[in-house]
Formats: structure tokens, C-alpha cells, sequence
């Protein structure tokens, strides 16, 4: 009896063991842009993302496709494609929502009366719109693999890109399109071309 006695006092003085700190939560994997603001920003590489994950979820569909329709599918192999289209449209719908649509597409600077307004609200609401479009289209290549639904992802960016960027950013853009996908020069290599996406200011966007 006493000795149950002496180890119920022990234990009351005993400090009590340390409680291990809980695990830090896992760090998102989509690609999106702080909001602090840091004042910088890279326009054209979100746009190269973009085009990245859509070739991907093409693929996957592709693949989808294929192993669905075998005889007897690897649904191993499945299920990873599957899950791979779905990422990467989330990635889309991320970005378009953390990026572009929080940070980079501007209302009129210009009071309804100015004459600027007209214009400027024109390539407000066409921004608007294909940015919606694209995450309208990111939806449904995860409900499908409708590959029509690909090409609206490509063709709303491509409408995103004319209203946001100059004439002179286009050109750039499309000239590393014919110099290949895999964008192996840097603007140490062709300094005309260099661009600072951080120094678009509120108006020109186009």
C-alpha cells in the first residue's frame, strides 16, 4: 500500500514529458504568387505555366483515352492519369484566380466621363471574360476528356494574352514559340527582347 502510495506522489511532482509540436502543414504544390504585395511579378512565365498544363491534361487525356479502351485496362495507370488532368486543371484555376484575376487585371483607371474610359473598360471586361473562360474550361477537363474542351483552354489564353500584353510582348511571346517549346535561351541572349513583367503599370496591359 505504501508503495503505491509513494509512486502516486512521484508521479504528481514529476514534470510532465514534452508534447511534440505538431507536423507544419503541407506546403500547396500549385504554382500561385504571393499577395503581399512584392511588387514582383512574372506575366509571361504564367502564361508559359499555362500552356504547360494544358499540354499536360492533353496528354493525360489522351492517355485516359487509350487505357480505358484496352482490353484489360492497367487501372493503376488510370487512375494516375486521371488524377495527374485533374491537378493540373486545379493549377489553372488557381493561378487565373491568385494571379490574374487578384492581381493583374486592372478596373479603368479613368472616371466613367473621361474619354479613356471607353477603351480601357473594353479591354477590362475582355480580360474579365477569358480569364473566366479559362477557369470555366479548367472545370471541364476535369469532368471530361473532351478534348474540345483543350482547345478552348488554348484559345481563351491566347484571347487573355492580346488583351493583357503590348504589341511589342506579343512579338516577344511568339518568337520563343518558333524558337521551340523547350525555351532554352534567356535574355542574356537576345537583350531587345528583355522584359521586366513586374514594370506593367495599370493602363498598359495593352
Amino acid at each position: 500500500m505504501l508503495t503505491g502510495i509513494t509512486l502516486a506522489a512521484a508521479l504528481l511532482v514529476s514534470p510532465a514529458a514534452p508534447v511534440a509540436a505538431p507536423a507544419p502543414a503541407a506546403v500547396p504544390s500549385a504554382v500561385v504568387h504571393c499577395q503581399v504585395p512584392c511588387g514582383i511579378y512574372g506575366d509571361h512565365l504564367r502564361v508559359e505555366l499555362i500552356m504547360e498544363h494544358t499540354a499536360t491534361i492533353e496528354k493525360a487525356m489522351n492517355q485516359i483515352t487509350e487505357l480505358g479502351g484496352a482490353e484489360t485496362p492497367n487501372w493503376n495507370q488510370l487512375v494516375r492519369w486521371v488524377t495527374t488532368k485533374d491537378e493540373h486543371a486545379q493549377a489553372i484555376q488557381d493561378q487565373v484566380s491568385a494571379y490574374w484575376l487578384a492581381q493583374r487585371i486592372k478596373s479603368p483607371k479613368a472616371a466613367p466621363a473621361d474619354p479613356e474610359f471607353q477603351g480601357q473598360n473594353e479591354t477590362y471586361i475582355t480580360q474579365l471574360v477569358m480569364a473566366h473562360r479559362l477557369t470555366t474550361f479548367a472545370m471541364k477537363c476535369k469532368q471530361t476528356t473532351d478534348l474540345a474542351n483543350v482547345q478552348g483552354l488554348r484559345s481563351s489564353l491566347d484571347a487573355l494574352k492580346a488583351a493583357y500584353f503590348s504589341p511589342e510582348d506579343m512579338e516577344h511571346i511568339s518568337g520563343h514559340k518558333k524558337e521551340g517549346a523547350d525555351h532554352d535561351h534567356g535574355a542574356e541572349e537576345h537583350p531587345e527582347h528583355e522584359h521586366k513583367d513586374g514594370d506593367h503599370k495599370e493602363g498598359d496591359h495593352k
